[in-house]
């Protein structure tokens, strides 16, 4: 990692922004200081001394400006080794019109991805999945869960809850769920899908490499097959930083010409 004191300090004495609280004001310094690439994502910030005597602040004053930006996600602090700005994720968009799978998004993309797996097995269901997958008495649940990655860099952690007469044995899914469904016939050809913002937990940030509190979208999916069974209930949290999702709206049919004239 590269040094950055040689190209956040200037010659000349340090002005910093005006407005608010001293912390508040070395703050906003730091924060211009990468938007203006004098000190770039993976360089690692001057020491706590090094600041406080080039920008005439107390070591308080620069421990809690560093303190924000570490939790804004600006800055990483890694111990024994310092603090570095922090890796910008490549922002991701996806379609809302088309009923695709994480690693079919990707691979339009030519994004390379992976999954780590959290959880697989077989349980018992809540009523909550009992009523949405129309399950049986006695029958069981299939639920997986995954992080999902693009390189090392995790995009999105995936809960996925299934009949266990459709999935029986999770164990045998591959790189895509979907791809594994098509194979027995039970691929989702719709969905209901519902998004909200969410500030991510700490079991669910420390996952995700962000701040706890840190912006999400929280994803809601009823998957169904042609039958208009539903299939799949899957509960997803997406980083709010490298996730966009796109709809295309179109205005609704005109009215034809001279309709409503006597």
């Amino acid at each position: 990692m590269a040094d950055a004191s040689g190209n956040l300090f200037t010659d000349g004495p340090v002005v910093l922004p005006l407005g608010g609280p001293l912390y508040l004001q070395l703050k906003r310094w730091i924060e211009d200081a990468i938007k203006r690439g004098a000190i770039n994502p993976g360089d690692a910030l001057p020491s706590e001394r090094d600041l406080a005597i080039k920008t005439d602040v107390s070591r308080v004053t620069v421990r809690k400006a560093v303190q924000q930006l570490v939790q804004d996600g600006v800055l990483v602090q890694r111990h024994g080794s310092g603090t570095f700005v922090a890796q910008q994720a490549q922002r991701v968009e996806q379609s809302l019109s088309q009923l695709t799978s994480f690693t079919e998004d990707m691979a339009r993309r030519g994004m390379a991805v992976r999954a780590e797996w959290l959880d697989r097995g077989l349980y018992h269901p809540s009523t909550e999945e009992t009523v949405i997958l129309g399950l049986g008495a006695g029958e069981q649940v299939t639920r997986i869960a995954r992080l999902r990655l693009s390189e090392d860099t995790p995009l999105a952690i995936e809960r996925a809850s299934l009949s266990s007469s459709i999935l029986p044995d999770p164990d045998l899914i591959g790189d895509s769920l979907y791809k594994h469904l098509e194979k027995s016939g039970n691929r989702p050809v719709r969905a209901i899908q519902r998004i909200r913002a969410a500030n991510l937990s700490d079991a669910d940030a420390h996952l995700l490499l962000v701040p706890v509190g840190s912006a999400g979208l929280f994803i809601e999916r009823i998957s169904y097959l042609p039958s208009g069974r539903a299939i799949e209930f899957t509960r997803s949290i997406y980083r709010g930083d490298t996730y966009d999702f796109v709809a295309e709206l179109r205005l609704g049919d005109a009215a034809p010409a001279g309709a409503g004239k006597p």
